[in-house]
Order: structure tokens, then C-alpha cells, then sequence
């Protein structure tokens, strides 16, 4: 070892107090090399050139005074200006050369690297700013890296060319923006083993969801081939959410996976060409499957919680991260080789609620990721080259193929971003978060599909779909001061059936969920009859067929598709409001919503009324549906047991009689989930005239009622709602209707089991909520838009009524 170095420092020597000699990047991998190598957390070797190399590579050539005449009077909003002196900058400093000795002791470092990993070592020669990483900004993709350097001479020009990058364009703007002195930040440089992720895959990993905060998961992105399309937004990358809290606990399952088309990887280059790296095609079988496997994702996980323990530990609180890994093709390894601190959603003030509500809908022009939970109007204006920057006006929808940091002092003016390629942890989407702008990235064919257009409204509010209207729609914020809302006795939770949107509504101050619909998942996610994957002979329409396989491919079986797609849509709710409960009420389609799913048609009934037929608990140990109430029960097995989710409480909807509620309960034993085993609840909704008046007999077999006013409502008063001719007479609110609320929550008194109401009465009626809390309901689900507003209005019943409010701030 060499530890003679005057400019230079190896990772095992470098700490994160080194900031002002290396740079932040730099200070971070060292401390990982020292303090996370010895916890199994895979580092690349390497050394840093410090930035006091780089002042003395400027001292060396006194090129002070020209840097400085070349700055000097710089309108940072004048973008041929900026170009010009940026470029006159960026030659005085590449011009400057190294010096001899300085060029000797970088010659000897890479010798050292190449005795530790052989003489065919390939470095990336990375910058690394002296005031980058900081909590509150990130100087990120603001300096060049150049990968797959091989060779002295290759590295040491390697090296000037990032000490010159120190005054690229958008380099320059981010330090007035942010207001660092030209001349006060330096720049160090990092040379690090590649990692041979050409022939694997790579990508970026957050310890938090970078759209919502929400501080429980951990988000990994990947791709196919060296990390910088991710980073770039080049590909649109494979993505993949691990629950924190339950991995800690020692379940180890992928939360929640997205395909992504992934179709370029980036390679090394060999022949001729001067560029060290290439962009090819991916074959449609690589496009077809993930990138890496779930042992893959666990491993991640396991290194990022290992990375934010250690530097929250260092900084006195919570520090979620923000990290780039690698999969090495050759040995199968996987490695970090950059971590800093989160900058965007880690800082978000708490405190107030704000939510984008679109107030009417419009032709839909194009589709991607959303980011941003926000909504945004303006016109297009499509930039296709870096070159037409300045036609930009502010206030304008930035349409382009993708973005790079030299984009941004315009995109810092933009109402809104859409890229063609791209995911949520590309350069569009960080620069959109940090803007606090929406952005819908990925969407394959903006830049042709809205050539033309003049107008369009860009809305992200509604989950992981982002959309592009024709037009400038109405939308509104509304802004909820969260204040510290005291919990009303009575419990307060959620109707939610969509997956994309939990993580935010989660932040909404709730008791937990009280009914997530299993239809909602199996329409949107899985979009199959149950019975037609397991039975594709018996599909009639070879069209239908055909479609049915598609979607199952890529799974080791029909079946696993169906278990897997609901197994994450309702392990991520569960996961979103953990530990709170969570009831998922399992499908309650009726025969003609089923018979819509694709392949339904061959499977079910032609009934006259189906709202009083083929439904609910009497499909389940029927023939004609028990293979697919097998399915559903695997699937919430998996829920429960392998992704340790055991705040799911199960509810079996219209349950008629007893001896059903039985051959149900016995149904549900046989495949795993046996009441009162595990911890596992069962409850059912009270829906059926039947139910209140038997109740002291289910109560003996669930261990709670939600009540279901819809349906209790239409079977009380024998209304059809959907009827126009009768629907007058459908009311919530009849005194009828009401007894039976009050029987049945008085029967769940009795007998000691849980009462809610999962119905619309108390989100459209005030009167209703304010009836639930005066005969003591232990609970009541709303819609998300209606959870404040009804529990402003229940505390003020328990108030009249002598109620104190439970001791706990809101969630």
C-alpha cells in the first residue's frame, strides 16, 4: 500500500468529514468502503483526486484570472451567453493540463487498483463537487462521468475532462441558483472499479416513495446494462417496492413489481470508436421479463436499510437515501457505487394536505409515469434538441424525447414535463419533484402525438398513471390544515380499493381502512376470469384466448399471474396503512360484472337480477367459482404469511344464511386461512335483512360486521337504485333502515364483536354520520375526499354527547 499519496486518497481513508477535500460523492463512498463493507454491503475499490488537486492543477497553470475574466458579468438567464463563457471556461481549465507530479501519483493509484482486481481493470472516472449532497441540495448530474476508462493516458484525460466539467452550462446556472460561489466549490474526482453491469443490469434506489415521502418502503428501479439511461431517463426501467417495517421483521417479498419496457441498454464499445460505451436494442425476451430477480431486490433492500441506518445514525435523525447500484455480469455481485441524501420528498414540510382534484375530464392524448401527485396547464411547446432551448417561454408544457441537466434553467420555468422515454427516477422526474411541478415521463410518443397541439392540461393526481388531456381543463388544490386533529372515540377509516394511490391517501389522518374492494384490483390489474386462466380450453373465442395466455406469460403458471397481480395490489394497501387494519372485503362482483372480465363469459350464469343473485360467499364453495375463491385465498395467504401483512382482516361480502357463513368459514380453513389462526379476522358485511335478524348466530362466526348500507338498504325497502322508475323510494335515511343500523350495531355490542359501516350514507349525509356516533358504532369507512370533514363533524357529536376524544394526534 501506498500511503505516500499528496493528492489523492484511497476510499479506505476517506470519511464523511472529508467533504471539503473529496466532494460529497466521494466522502460517501468512502465511509460506505469502511463502515458498510464489514456489514456485507458491497462497494467498488477505488481513490479519490482531491480537490486540492484540482486548485493546484489551477495555481500550477494560473488560469485563476482567466476563469474569472471569463465569468465575469455572466446573465445567467442569456443561454447563448451562458453557452459561450461556459465553453471559454471549460477550455482553460482542460487546457491547464496535470502536472507531472500530480499525473505520477494517479498513474500509481490506478497500478495499486489494478494489482487488486487484475490488469484488464476498466475504472469510471466520476466528479465529485466539494458542495454536492448537501441535505437541502443536490448537485447531482451537474458534472461529467465517463465509464469504461481503460488505460493511463485514457484515465489521466478522463481527469481533466471532469475537472473542466466543473463549468458546464448547467453547472454554472445550478450554483447561481442555489447561490455557491463559482470559485468557492472545487471539484474532486472519483475512480472506481466498473462494474460490469454492461453484461447485467443496474439502476437507482430510494429509501422512501419518491412521490408521496411515504417513508415505509424502499424503491428500486433497473434496467438492462450500465446505470446512465436510468439516471438519464433514457429507458423507461423495471420498478419494484419492498415494505420496511415487515423486511426488519424477517419476511423477505417483493412488495410490488412494474414492468418496464426497458428497450436500449447501454454496453462497453470495442473497435475503433473513440465513445467507451454504445446504446443497442434489447431483444423483445429481455423487454418481456425483469431485469433481476427478487433475490436481487431483497439484496438491494437489505443494503439500502443498512445505508439509511447508518447515516441517520451519523446525522441525529431519519435520512432517507438516495443510491445508484450495479450488478456485476461476470461474478453475479451486486454493488452500490453511489449513496446521498434524499433532497425532494425527505423535505417536505408535514402539516398541511394539499390534493389536486381535476373537476372534469377530456380526450386523453397520451399516457406515462406520473410524477408529482400535481395537476398543470399550458401550452406545448416541443423542444427536440438541446439546441432549441431558447424558443422555450416560461409557463409552457415542456414536450421532449428526454431531458439532460444542461435543460434545466428552462425546465426550472415550465409548467409541466412530458418525455417520451424514461422513468420515475430519470432526470425529468428529479428536476420535476424538486420544481414541485408534474411530470409524465415514459409515455412512448409525446413528441410525435402532440405535434399540433396547442393547449393541454398534464394531471398526476390520480395515482401511477399519468395522463396528457387536449385542452386546458378545470382543476382544483385543496389545502387541508392537519393541524393536530385530536382521533374521535369513534374510529375514522378509508374506502380504497386502488393500489396506486395508497401511499398518499395513507397520509390523510385515518384509523386504517375498512373496506378495500378486491374488484377493483381484479378489473384494473388482473382484467381475467379467474376460472378462464385455469381453464383457457374452456374459453370459447380464440381471440379471447389468446389474450388470456398473453397476459399470464412470463409467470410459471397461469394461476401465479392471478395470485401475484392481487397479492401486491392488496399488500400494498396493507402496507400503506400498516399497522393499522386493514379489511379487504373479498370479490364481490356480481355475474355480469364477472362474465365482463376477459373469458368471463363462458363461466357465468345469464341471470335476470343479478344484485340478489350469483354473488358474494354463495360463489365460494360452489362449484362453478371454488377453484377461483381458491385463488383469492391464496392470494391473501401470501398477503398475510409471506409478506408478514397481518393487519389484513378478511370480510366475506352477503353471506344469506348461516350454513353458507359456515361452508365459507370451512372453505377458507381448508386453504390456510382459518379464523383465529395467525392472528387472522374474519369479518362479514351486513348487508341482508337476514343478518340483523340472526345476528346473536353469525356473531358465534365472525369476529365483526360491517354494515353495508347500500345493499342493506336496497333489500330493506325492496328498491332497485338503478331502476329510474323506483329509485325515488331508495333513502339510507328512512326510519326503517336506520332501525336496522341500530339492531344491528346494538347485536355486535352485545356480543362483543367489532361494528363499522362501509356504505356512502355517512360521506353523503351528515345526518347519517351523526346517527352512527349516537348509537355507538365503533367505526365508520368513508371515501378519502369526505375522512376530515366527516371527522370535524363526528368529534363534534361526541363532543355534545360527553365524548372525549382518544388521546392520539392523527396519523
Amino acid at each position: 500500500m501506498n500511503s505516500s499519496y499528496r493528492y489523492l486518497r484511497f476510499f479506505r481513508d476517506i470519511a464523511l468529514a472529508d467533504v471539503p477535500l473529496v466532494g460529497g460523492k466521494n466522502a460517501s463512498l468512502g465511509e460506505m468502503y469502511r463502515e458498510l463493507t464489514p456489514q456485507g454491503v458491497k462497494i467498488p475499490d477505488g481513490f479519490a483526486v482531491t480537490a486540492e488537486a484540482y486548485r493546484y492543477v489551477l495555481d500550477h497553470a494560473q488560469a485563476w484570472e482567466g476563469l474569472r475574466a471569463a465569468l465575469d458579468g455572466l446573465d445567467p438567464d442569456d443561454m447563448e451567453d451562458l453557452a459561450r463563457r461556459a465553453r471559454r471556461a471549460r477550455e482553460i481549465v482542460y487546457g491547464a493540463g496535470l502536472p507531472e507530479d500530480l499525473g505520477r501519483e494517479i498513474r500509481a493509484a490506478y497500478g495499486e487498483l489494478r494489482a487488486e482486481y487484475g490488469e484488464d481493470l476498466s475504472v469510471a472516472v466520476r466528479s465529485s463537487a466539494t458542495a454536492e449532497d448537501l441535505p437541502t441540495a443536490s448537485f447531482a448530474g451537474q458534472q461529467d462521468t465517463y465509464l469504461n476508462v481503460r488505460g493511463e493516458e485514457g484515465l489521466l484525460d478522463a481527469c481533466r475532462r471532469c475537472f473542466a466539467s466543473l463549468f458546464t452550462d448547467r453547472a454554472i446556472h445550478y450554483r447561481i441558483d442555489q447561490g455557491f460561489d463559482h470559485f468557492k466549490v472545487a471539484l474532486s474526482i472519483g475512480v472506481m472499479k466498473m462494474v460490469r453491469s454492461d453484461l447485467a443490469a443496474s439502476g437507482v434506489m430510494f429509501s422512501l416513495d419518491t412521490e408521496t415521502g411515504f417513508r415505509d418502503v424502499v424503491f428500486i428501479t433497473a434496467a438492462y446494462g450500465l446505470g446512465e439511461n436510468v439516471v438519464q431517463g433514457a429507458v423507461d426501467p423495471d420498478e419494484f417496492y419492498v415494505h420496511k417495517p415487515t423486511f426488519e421483521r424477517g419476511c423477505r417479498a417483493v412488495l410490488r413489481r412494474t414492468l418496464g419496457a426497458k428497450k436500449i441498454k447501454m454496453i462497453y464499445a470495442h473497435g475503433r470508436t473513440r465513445e467507451a460505451t454504445r446504446n443497442v436494442p434489447t431483444s423483445p425476451e429481455e423487454r418481456a421479463r425483469f431485469c433481476i430477480d427478487d433475490a436481487d431486490v431483497l439484496t438491494l433492500t437489505d443494503y439500502a436499510l443498512k445505508v439509511e441506518r447508518h447515516y441517520s445514525a451519523k446525522a441525529g435523525h431519519d435520512r432517507p437515501m438516495d443510491m445508484e447500484w450495479a450488478k456485476d455480469g461476470i461474478d453475479g455481485t451486486l454493488y452500490l457505487v453511489q449513496a446521498r441524501p434524499e433532497t425532494v420528498a425527505s423535505q417536505r414540510k408535514g402539516g398541511v394536505l394539499e390534493t389536486y382534484v381535476l373537476k372534469e375530464r377530456g380526450e386523453i392524448l397520451v399516457t406515462g409515469r406520473a410524477v408529482g401527485a400535481r395537476i398543470a396547464a399550458g401550452g406545448v411547446r416541443i423542444i427536440t434538441d438541446v439546441a432549441h432551448l431558447s424558443q422555450f417561454r416560461p409557463g409552457e408544457v415542456l414536450v421532449a424525447d428526454i431531458t439532460t441537466p444542461d435543460w434545466e434553467p428552462v425546465m426550472k420555468t415550465a409548467a409541466a414535463i412530458v418525455t417520451n422515454r424514461g422513468g420515475r427516477t430519470c432526470h425529468a422526474a428529479i428536476i420535476a419533484r424538486e420544481l414541485g411541478i408534474p411530470a409524465v415521463v415514459g409515455t412512448t410518443g409525446a413528441t410525435a402525438r402532440l405535434a399540433g397541439e396547442s393547449e393541454v392540461t398534464v394531471a398526476c393526481a390520480d395515482g401511477d398513471v399519468g395522463r396528457v388531456y387536449r385542452g386546458t381543463l378545470p382543476f382544483e388544490v385543496e389545502r387541508t390544515d392537519l393541524g393536530d386533529l385530536p382521533r374521535p372515540a369513534t374510529e375514522i377509516m378509508i374506502n380504497l380499493g386502488n393500489p396506486e394511490i395508497a401511499f398518499q391517501t395513507a397520509l390523510i389522518p385515518n384509523d386504517g381502512v375498512g373496506l378495500a374492494r378486491m374488484e377493483f384490483i381484479i378489473n384494473e390489474y388482473i382484467r381475467v376470469h379467474p376460472m378462464a386462466l385455469l381453464h383457457p380450453d374452456r374459453v370459447s373465442d380464440a381471440a379471447v384466448r389468446a389474450k388470456v395466455e398473453a397476459l399470464a406469460r412470463g409467470h410459471a403458471e397461469p394461476r401465479e399471474y392471478f395470485v401475484q397481480r392481487l397479492a401486491e395490489g392488496i399488500g400494498t394497501i396493507a402496507a400503506a396503512f400498516y399497522p393499522r387494519p386493514v379489511v379487504v372485503r373479498t370479490s364481490d362482483f356480481k355475474s355480469n360484472e364477472y362474465a365482463s372480465l376477459l373469458g368471463g363469459r363462458d363461466f357465468e350464469p345469464d341471470e335476470a337480477n343479478p344484485m340478489i343473485g350469483f354473488r358474494g360467499a354463495s360463489r365460494y364453495a360452489h362449484p362453478a367459482y371454488a377453484e377461483g375463491f381458491a385463488l383469492e385465498c391464496a392470494a391473501m395467504k401470501r398477503v398475510r404469511e409471506t409478506m408478514g401483512l397481518e393487519n389484513v382482516i378478511l370480510m366475506i361480502p352477503f353471506v344469506r344464511r348461516l350454513a353458507e357463513a359456515d361452508a365459507v368459514l370451512a372453505v377458507m380453513a381448508e386453504h390456510g386461512l382459518k379464523r383465529g389462526e395467525n392472528g387472522l379476522r374474519v369479518y362479514a358485511m351486513c348487508e341482508i335483512p337476514n343478518n340483523v335478524v340472526l345476528i346473536d348466530e353469525f356473531a358465534k362466526r365472525f369476529d365483526g360486521f360491517s354494515i353495508g348500507s347500500n345493499d342493506l338498504t336496497q333489500l330493506t325497502l325492496g328498491v332497485d337504485r338503478d331502476s329510474e322508475i323506483v329509485a325515488f323510494d331508495y333513502d339510507e335515511r328512512d326510519p326503517g333502515v336506520k332501525e336496522m343500523i341500530r339492531l344491528a350495531v346494538e347485536g355486535c355490542r352485545r356480543n362483543g364483536i367489532h361494528s363499522g359501516l362501509c356504505g356512502q350514507a355517512p360521506s353523503d349525509y351528515p345526518e347519517m354520520a351523526e346517527f352512527l356516533v349516537e348509537i355507538g358504532i365503533d367505526s365508520m369507512s368513508l371515501n378519502p375526499d369526505t375522512v376530515l370533514g366527516t371527522t370535524r363533524r363526528v368529534l363534534e357529536v361526541e363532543r355534545r354527547l360527553g365524548r372525549e376524544p382518544r388521546a392520539e394526534a392523527g396519523a
